[in-house]
């Protein structure tokens, strides 16, 4: 009888023993498990090294277009010929009567003056400034993409704005300014139109170039006009010291593209050069800016006066 109680019990330790060797073995791994677990690995340590490698900061604002990120409609105009010189301030996006919803992009082309300036406005309705953005500019004849983030507020669920653009020589004369109309939102979502026939120039004179010669105290203009509304434009020469040498009122019926011609006299002593400017002013802006006024749209050209 001893004997079978020795034997039964070294029977249950063998079992015992081999349950707890079973219990303790790994899961067998399946085939094709290993190379996950190395590729898992491996994408976890490239992103790890990634987050912590700081990236560079650009220093300077690239010349070139992004073409991911930017696309410049070809819009064919639809008035009459000669307005084919692009505007020295282009908006690329967004386009007239865009619904925004702050903050949006502002896209621009910017053919900056010597000043190498560059002034962004967004305008409410009434001609408040609801965002200003002053930056250097090199200055381009063909222009420098450029793109601004612009945030606003209203009390209003929408109203009209506007987005006007302006820059200077070095003499700190207006040298361009361009405006474009948009309607602000304070809920929604944002709808971009293109810009159109926006990205031409307003004022067409036959002939014209910069600093072209003129002579006898006369300035003869012949060209066309795209108004921008109804009220009149304004032509002037405004002399480097920035007083006005003569201003002359041209009067437009409706803001279809029309032709135009006027004489601008002057009276100098010995060559100087000159800015030849176009402006109008928007009658909608009840703000009036203590340097840009109301102005709406200006286009000028230095010219050269000779006795």
């Amino acid at each position: 009888m001893k004997k079978k109680i020795i034997v039964l019990a070294s029977l249950l330790g063998l079992l015992s023993a081999c349950s707890q060797s079973t219990e303790s073995m790994p899961t067998p791994l399946p085939p094709d498990y290993l190379p996950t677990v190395v590729a898992m690995t491996g994408q976890a340590a490239f992103a790890t090294a990634a987050a912590l490698t700081p990236t560079p900061v650009p220093t300077e604002t690239p010349a070139l277009l992004p073409t991911a990120e930017v696309e410049i409609p070809s819009p064919t105009p639809t008035f009459a010929a000669g307005f084919t010189q692009f505007a020295k301030i282009r908006f690329v996006s967004p386009g007239p009567l865009s619904s925004l919803t702050s903050p949006f992009v502002l896209q621009t082309i910017i053919a900056a003056g010597d000043s190498g300036v560059a002034q962004v406005d967004l305008l409410g309705e009434d001609g408040r400034v609801l965002q200003r953005i002053v930056k250097k500019v090199t200055p381009n004849p063909k222009g420098i993409f450029q793109r601004f983030e612009l945030s606003f507020e209203i009390r209003a669920v929408s109203e009209a704005g506007y987005i006007r653009i302006s820059t200077k020589d070095k003499f700190g004369r207006i040298q361009a300014l361009n405006t474009m109309p948009v309607l602000l939102y304070s809920v929604g979502n944002p709808q971009i139109n293109p810009p159109g026939n926006m990205i031409y120039e307003r004022v067409s004179i036959d002939g014209m170039k910069e600093k072209v010669d003129f002579y006898a105290g006369e300035v003869n203009l012949e060209g066309r006009i795209w108004p921008f509304n109804d009220e009149p434009v304004f032509a002037e020469l405004i002399a480097e010291n920035g007083k006005t040498v003569i201003t002359r009122v041209l009067d437009f019926n409706g803001i279809d593209t029309q032709p135009f011609e006027t004489v601008l006299p002057y009276k100098v002593d010995e060559p100087i050069l000159a800015r030849l400017t176009f402006r109008q002013d928007n009658p909608l802006l009840s703000v009036e800016d203590p340097e840009l006024g109301r102005l709406v749209y200006l286009y000028s050209v230095e010219v050269t006066l000779n006795p």
